[in-house]
């Protein structure tokens, strides 16, 4: 199946499993979710298998276990094409439209190693400039961050607003006119392009110190 961008009714079948979040609504829609959001993404993750070493559509069940929300099922599909692990390009489709993005996201580990590389000048000024052309150029910078200095480090750190970070995305948000057509391919390969520089830099100097 080739990739022509999103069906009207994929972003009409969020809206309606916001209110609707139970098991019988989706079995009697599980046929729009399959024809609608499924089979488009596991085409689009066809299409990024050449810049990627996995590409992962996830699955659209919540882990209910050890939350307090029993809702079933996601309110969004979401994929991640990975260059390492924890690394790499995402696009997610809800109800408001699409999400395109990347960066790196991961455990204890990579937070180490991600804080030891902005500490050291070369690669921290190196993010520095990164962000803010990423900034520049319309992208949102998201990632989980603490609201104070980490352990150990001085809060009058020249980079202290990267150190807060634990991981790093950067995204552009796509609305539902622009995503039901085939340009939205070329947006998100602009997208795997434009992102180039972060997702390279978490390679060089995450991925292998980890």
């Amino acid at each position: 199946m080739a990739f022509d961008g999103f069906d009207p009714d994929a972003f009409a079948f969020y809206r309606e499993l916001e209110v609707h979040n139970e098991r019988p609504w989706w079995l009697a829609n599980k046929a729009r979710y399959d024809e609608h959001v499924r089979a488009p993404f596991e085409a689009l993750a066809e299409e990024l298998e050449p810049v990627a070493s996995a590409v992962k559509v996830y699955r659209p069940y919540r882990d209910v276990r050890f939350s307090h929300d029993k809702t079933p099922y996601k309110t969004r599909q979401g994929m991640f094409a990975q260059r390492a692990p924890g690394i790499g390009w995402f696009l997610n489709l809800d109800a408001s439209g699409v999400s395109l993005g990347g960066g790196f996201f991961g455990d204890a580990s990579m937070t180490k190693a991600y804080r030891a590389a902005v500490e050291a000048v070369g690669p921290g000024t190196e993010l520095e400039g990164i962000v803010r052309d990423l900034e520049g150029a319309g992208y949102a910078m998201g990632g989980e961050q603490l609201k104070t200095a980490p352990r150990g480090i001085a809060a009058d750190h020249p980079r202290i607003a990267l150190l807060r970070y634990r991981w790093m995305t950067a995204r552009k948000h796509v609305d539902e006119a622009d995503a039901t057509g085939p340009a939205l391919l070329d947006a998100l390969f602009d997208t795997v392009d434009e992102l180039q520089p972060l997702v390279g830099w978490a390679v060089s100097h995450i991925a292998s110190k980890r």
